[in-house]
């Protein structure tokens, strides 16, 4: 099921403000008419700007926590839009995604518990795809076989974050050790992931190895949002996911 409002979680921590605020501004001006409300979680304090569009969520400091605290008591079956502060949208073709969105609130088949957007990276390689297709708001969806690309952001089932995050060994895990936790945790066989054939949206990534990368300095500061304290002087090289050819349909 979905809500008219669906929620959106939010994975950040208070260090990490700036970059939130700065992947939500990005949505409200990607994608105006975007159904989301923002699930933002918070330590102590978390400087994000007051909108009817974000809720703040109170958590502990580690992933396992923050993550268990947005899903709180929501039903397995709901679906929410997974977006952590890592990944910023620069363009999506929002009139496909709509269809999307508007398919899962009017119900899909239960065994469809997640959709991706992005084709990019590992989406690309048949490897990581099963070969099952189906259509959903018009747009041919690719089966994935495995948890491959859940960092970007996509519509999920809440029953796919809880099984990939409840049993995390520790909380205060890096990147590389979620990784290594993403790809040796099996996918449920009836937790079907999916993918957009065509790719329907490109987006930033807002930091590598803890600095902002470049296009997330240039995003920020075109948006006049402050540049954190602990970056540098020198950003991060930049990196985008997904490709969208000039004129593509939207």
């Amino acid at each position: 099921m979905v809500t008219e409002r669906m929620k959106a979680l939010v994975l950040t921590f208070d260090r990490n403000s700036a970059v939130a605020e700065h992947m939500m501004r990005r949505y409200d001006a990607a994608w105006p008419a975007h159904p989301f409300e923002f699930l933002v979680p918070f330590q102590d304090r978390l400087h994000v700007a007051d909108s009817p569009r974000r809720r703040l969520v109170c958590s502990p400091p580690g992933i396992r926590g923050t993550i268990l605290a947005l899903i709180g008591d929501l039903p397995n079956e709901e679906w929410v839009y997974w977006c952590i502060d890592d990944k910023y949208p620069i363009e999506l073709r929002t009139g496909r995604i709509e269809r999307i969105a508007a398919a899962i609130r009017d119900g899909v088949p239960d065994q469809v518990s997640g959709i991706l957007c992005c084709r990019a990276r590992r989406m690309l390689d048949p490897g990581f795809l099963s070969g099952e297709r189906m259509l959903l708001g018009g747009e041919t969806l690719l089966r994935r076989v495995g948890y491959q690309q859940i960092w970007i952001h996509q519509f999920v089932r809440v029953e796919v974050l809880r099984h990939l995050f409840r049993d995390l060994p520790r909380d205060d895990m890096t990147p590389p050790m979620l990784e290594a936790h993403k790809d040796r945790t099996p996918l449920p066989g009836d937790h079907a992931l999916f993918v957009t054939e065509e790719n329907l949206a490109t987006f930033g990534e807002s930091t590598q190895s803890g600095l902002l990368t470049s296009n997330c300095v240039a995003s920020m500061r075109e948006m006049g949002i402050p540049i954190p304290p602990w970056q540098p002087q020198v950003p991060a090289p930049e990196v985008l996911i997904g490709f969208l050819p000039p004129g593509t349909h939207r």
